[in-house]
């Protein structure tokens, strides 16, 4: 049996530049971290013939083009298209629809696990090549790359997103006191609400292609907080980056009416007033979890959970997509 496992992760600055629509023809550029939150696959053989999968679901079919879970499906044809006995399960310790990228955990963990079923190795940028093609190329969902890379390598990292396609892995150069500051103020809070990230990119994937020049230019912006972002991380000023983080988020919920809505707003007011500097939604929009730099994160813990805000503690995760036992 394989064990494999791929962090979520959170976004810190240049969300929106990574979709192919954008970065295609301006190149985009983002930063996300990988947090010790996991999305976990196993692979095994099963005593009896078939492809047996437990997910949210049960299935049991005897051919891979008979498989309902679409992900699954794609990354067994594209490896393996005439397996006939493989049984794959699958868990995570944050539900998907959440904005942490569950998706492109789940799609780098599975990829992980079969190879390492199969007895081949995948280099790390190979890994999260193949996790878009399957998710970006052949499902054809309208979403980004940054879900599959931060969850392929891990840690605190910049993306260039070229207009060929490839992307530069970068990881910031971040001193051991500035991490651990981000480690400890660095709040997140679910907000109950989950949504289909897919359905909110749909309108900026669209608008993007059609040369809105209200989008482009908000994409602009953000992809120039994704580098301010970065500076203020490497200088040491996390207090700087709460403050672009708040900008980020002004210009977040002007592309999209599905962004926010006003009891997201009303909380993040309300976090603001309360020991926080800046944040964000993080992921497409529209629900998850509301991240905050905190200035005083006692008073904010206290008064987020007092309003009926669940805080979730993190740490950051430097090894991306791994096998954790066989």
């Amino acid at each position: 049996m394989i064990f494999a496992r791929s962090p979520l992760r959170i976004s810190l600055g240049g969300g929106g530049t990574d979709l192919p629509s954008y970065y295609r023809d301006h190149g985009g550029y983002l930063i996300a971290a990988a947090i010790d939150k996991y999305v976990y696959v196993t692979v095994m053989q099963p005593f009896s013939p078939g492809i047996y999968l437990k997910y949210s679901e049960l299935e049991q079919v005897e051919r891979v083009d008979q498989i309902r879970h679409p992900i699954i499906r794609e990354a067994l044809q594209l490896m393996n298209p005439d397996t006939a006995q493989i049984e794959i399960t699958t868990l995570a310790d944050i539900p998907s629809g959440t904005g942490l990228g569950s998706s492109g955990s789940f799609t780098t963990a599975l990829l992980r696990a079969l190879y390492a079923h199969q007895r081949r190795l995948v280099h790390t940028q190979e890994l999260a090549e193949m996790a878009c093609f399957i998710e970006i190329d052949r499902l054809g969902e309208p979403i980004g790359k940054q879900d599959q890379y931060i969850a392929a390598y891990g840690g605190i990292t910049s993306f260039n997103f070229n207009p060929d396609d490839t992307v530069t892995v970068e990881p910031l150069s971040i001193s051991e006191e500035t991490l651990h500051d981000l480690e400890d103020n660095l709040l997140l809070f679910f907000t109950g609400l989950s949504r289909n990230a897919s359905s909110i990119l749909e309108e900026q994937n669209k608008r993007t292609q059609e040369s809105d020049m209200d989008m482009l230019n908000n994409l602009h912006v953000v992809k120039e907080l994704g580098l301010r972002s970065r500076r203020a991380l490497e200088d040491g000023d996390a207090t700087l980056f709460g403050e672009i983080m708040h900008e980020h988020w002004e210009h977040k919920k002007q592309r999209s009416s599905g962004m926010s809505n006003p009891q997201i707003d009303e909380w993040y007011e309300f976090a603001v007033n309360n020991g926080a500097v800046g944040g964000k939604l993080v992921g497409a929009g529209g629900g998850g979890f509301l991240m905050f730099y905190a200035r005083d994160r006692d008073r904010l813990k206290q008064k987020m959970m007092k309003a009926g805000l669940e805080e979730v503690r993190f740490r950051f995760d430097f090894e991306g997509a791994a096998i954790t036992g066989t």
